[in-house]
C-alpha cells in the first residue's frame, strides 16, 4: 500500500522540489528528508504524538471521523508512508532534474499543457528514477519494523505487518 501510495503522490511532490522556487522550499525538504535523518525510536515518537488525539494528524482525523490512527491499519499506513517519503521523492527528484530543459520547452512550444509535459515528457524521461524509488520503498516498508510497531502494536487479526509476522514467525 505505502509503496503504491507513494508513486503516485511522491512524483508531484518531487517535480515541485524539482523545478520550482518558492519561498519555505528548504524547510519543506528539511522535514520531507527528516525521518531519513532520524533513528527509527525518535521517528515512532513523533509519529505517535502527531498521531494521537492531541496531534495535528490524528486531531484533524479524530475530529472528522470520531475515531484514532493509533493501533489501526490505515495508522500503520499513515505511518509507513511518512517514514518512506524521503526513498520516495529523493530518486525521482534527482530523475526529474537531470532531464534537459530545452525539451521541456520545446513541449510547450509545441502546444503542450504543464500536465501533459508531466505525463508525456517527464514521466517517461525519468522512468529509471521513479523505478528506483518504487523499490527503494517497497524495501524500505518492508524492513521498517520498530516505528511500525511503536504506531501499530502487533494486535493479531488487526495490525500485523510483514516485518512483524517475520519477526514473530
Amino acid at each position: 500500500v505505502t509503496t503504491a501510495v507513494l508513486m503516485v503522490g511522491a512524483a508531484p511532490l518531487a517535480y515541485v522540489l524539482a523545478y520550482t522556487r518558492f519561498p519555505g522550499k528548504s524547510l519543506v525538504e528539511a522535514l520531507i528528508y527528516l525521518p531519513m535523518a532520524l533513528p527509527p525510536t525518535v521517528t515512532g515518537f513523533y509519529l505517535i504524538i502527531l498521531m494521537g488525539p492531541k496531534g495535528w494528524i490524528g486531531g484533524v482525523w479524530q475530529t472528522f471521523t470520531g475515531g484514532s490512527l493509533l493501533f489501526t491499519f490505515l495508522g500503520i499506513t499513515v505511518a509507513s508512508i511518512i517514514y518512506s517519503i524521503p526513498f520516495a521523492v529523493q530518486p525521482m527528484k534527482a530523475a526529474f532534474a537531470k532531464i534537459d530543459r530545452r525539451l521541456l520547452e520545446s513541449a510547450c512550444i509545441l502546444g503542450l499543457s504543464k500536465r501533459a509535459v508531466f505525463l508525456r515528457v517527464i514521466i517517461p524521461n525519468s522512468l529509471g528514477g521513479i523505478a528506483a524509488a518504487a523499490v527503494l520503498v517497497f524495501l524500505h516498508s518492508i524492513g521498517a519494523f520498530g516505528v511500525l510497531l511503536m504506531v501499530g502494536g502487533s494486535i493479531p487479526g488487526e495490525t500485523k505487518v510483514a516485518s512483524i509476522a517475520i519477526y514473530e514467525a
